[in-house]
């Protein structure tokens, strides 16, 4: 019974098939044949007013509208077969399953309940999304504003601190999102069916701007304007990308039981700074975690003692064995420390977090470390929250808080550091495959950026996302003399976004005005009182 109903199936796909080429052919015929009589008369004759030019120019801008009309045909037919393919699978699977559980019925075809059904949902999206009509909003806050681009340059309003006002769509996504929006209103516009006969053909050199603005739930709206026939006249088309029902795509389960995580520190000097990160430390990755190793990798001899003996202390009382210490000679080099100490594993594979003395995580922060990422497959970088200055940030408190008190993630506290690429987890096989960090760069910076570079190159899936247990702690930034005055400035701005809020740095650069009125405010209430 079975088998007669799968066989039923498979003659009804390959029945549904035959008739669909049939379709695609009558269409391709329909759109190749030429017009009426009644049509070629419009046309100007070989020995008319316009001569044998004029004939040829007609005709060869009616091909060219054939010619775009068959290419959209081509590709609607091309979208058509991958969704009848994907389509079938879904329902061969289905089968499959209803097969095992209850036997298939004879007679019954879900295929066109289910493309009936797609289509239903697509076009519910488009009515729930606010298209056609607008839908009234809690607060000035809940609208959804759009963002708006030309052929060259998209004009955006969240621009995070790497990204600019006006720019070039740098992600190949974006770039590909709206140039196929364009070209979907181009073929719209130079259809045979929607135009008329003398219509003259569009070409993106028409397109003058668009709008679009995504609602996650929904999908995305997209606005275009064309330039029209006539001075003043324009074409506007109006687009919607609907967004499609969630579907699962695997389920797994994660056992991160026996994951260890070797945290690997470069250092120079900086006793203090280590001193507060051991005590961090001890409390995330020792009595809380327990899965953690520790590999300080130190330059030269100054101040080493210290470091090793803040590290034996830290064994002795918390009973802990799992840190290893090197020493290197020469110039501090965050790159060459961190290559070092991940090629000096000798055990299995491990997992890697590249970090800083003035980092602050939580134990919660180590989980995510552990699965956001897979050996040969993923690797973590995290956006980390960097701190303000507190003494600007609590300047108006008698006293600035406790540390555990200052990291909360707020506008006014810090921001989040979306140019920093330093803090990074991976596995020890994917950083050794991927070639390591660039030994030639000395000091601090660059050496991270490049590396992530490799990672972007590569097949590997890198994943970026702001995390709430991860914090840059606010540490003095100076700009040495030695720098050049545009290397200076650069400093210097550098050392303005570090210290605080653009409404805080406000705040000090009127601090004179507003001491100023508060001083008149206090003498009208004292004159009132008298």
């Amino acid at each position: 019974m079975v088998r007669r109903g799968l066989l039923g199936w498979i003659s009804r796909v390959v029945i549904l098939l035959v008739l669909l080429c049939c379709a695609i052919s009558v269409l391709y015929m329909l759109a190749c044949t030429p017009k009426g009589d009644q049509e070629q008369l419009g046309l100007p004759r070989a020995n008319g007013p316009t001569g044998k030019d004029g004939y040829q120019a007609v005709l060869q801008e009616r091909e060219e509208q054939h010619r775009n009309y068959v290419n959209s045909l081509k590709r609607q037919i091309a979208q058509l077969k991958d969704e009848l393919q994907a389509r079938s699978e879904q329902l061969r699977k289905g089968q499959d399953q209803a097969s095992d559980a209850t036997g298939l019925r004879s007679g019954w075809d879900p295929a066109p309940k289910a493309q009936a059904d797609l289509l239903a949902f697509l076009r519910s999206q488009v009515d729930k999304a606010e298209v056609h009509t607008g839908v009234k909003l809690a607060t000035e806050y809940a609208a959804v504003p759009f963002d708006s681009f030309t052929l060259q340059k998209v004009y955006q309003l969240e621009t995070g601190l790497t990204r600019h006002p006006e720019e070039k769509p740098v992600r190949k996504d974006k770039r590909d999102e709206l140039v196929e929006a364009v070209e979907s209103a181009l073929e719209s516009l130079n259809s045979p069916v929607e135009s008329s006969p003398h219509q003259r053909p569009y070409t993106a050199a028409d397109f003058i701007e668009g709008i679009y603005r995504t609602e996650r739930d929904k999908g995305t709206l997209y606005e275009l304007t064309f330039k029209g026939d006539h001075k003043h006249e324009f074409q506007r088309l109006v687009l919607f990308r609907p967004f499609g029902p969630i579907m699962k795509v695997k389920k797994e389960k994660l056992n991160m039981a026996s994951t260890l995580i070797n945290v690997i520190v470069p250092l120079a000097r900086r006793v203090d700074k280590f001193r507060h990160f051991m005590q961090n430390f001890r409390e995330m990755c020792i009595q809380q975690d327990g899965r953690v190793h520790l590999t300080v990798v130190y330059f030269g001899k100054e101040e080493m003692n210290e470091v090793k003996g803040i590290l034996e202390n830290t064994s002795k009382a918390a009973n802990f064995r799992n840190f290893t210490f090197i020493q290197l000679n020469g110039e501090f080099s965050r790159g060459k420390g961190l290559d070092v100490g991940a090629r000096f594993w000798k055990g299995s594979n491990v997992l890697l977090f590249f970090c800083d003395v003035d980092i602050y995580f939580t134990s919660e922060f180590l989980n995510t470390c552990r699965l956001n990422t897979q050996p040969g497959k993923k690797v973590f970088y995290p956006v980390l929250f960097s701190q303000y200055n507190p003494g600007i940030i609590y300047g108006h408190q008698d006293a600035v808080p406790p540390l555990e008190q200052q990291l909360v993630i707020k506008k006014e506290t810090g921001f989040w550091r979306d140019f920093g690429f330093g803090m990074t987890c991976q596995y020890r096989s994917d950083f050794i495959n991927i070639g390591g960090f660039d030994l030639d760069i000395k000091g601090w910076g660059g050496e991270d950026v490049h590396l992530y570079r490799k990672y972007l190159h590569s097949n590997l899936i890198v994943v970026r996302t702001p995390v709430r247990g991860l914090f840059h702690l606010w540490h003095e930034k100076r700009c040495m003399d030695e720098l050049t005055p545009e290397q200076y400035k650069m400093c210097m701005q550098s050392k303005a976004m570090n210290e605080a809020s653009h409404g805080q740095l406000g705040m000090l650069v009127f601090r004179h005005e507003i001491e100023a009125h508060l001083r008149k405010q206090k003498q009208k209430a004292g004159s009132k009182k008298t």
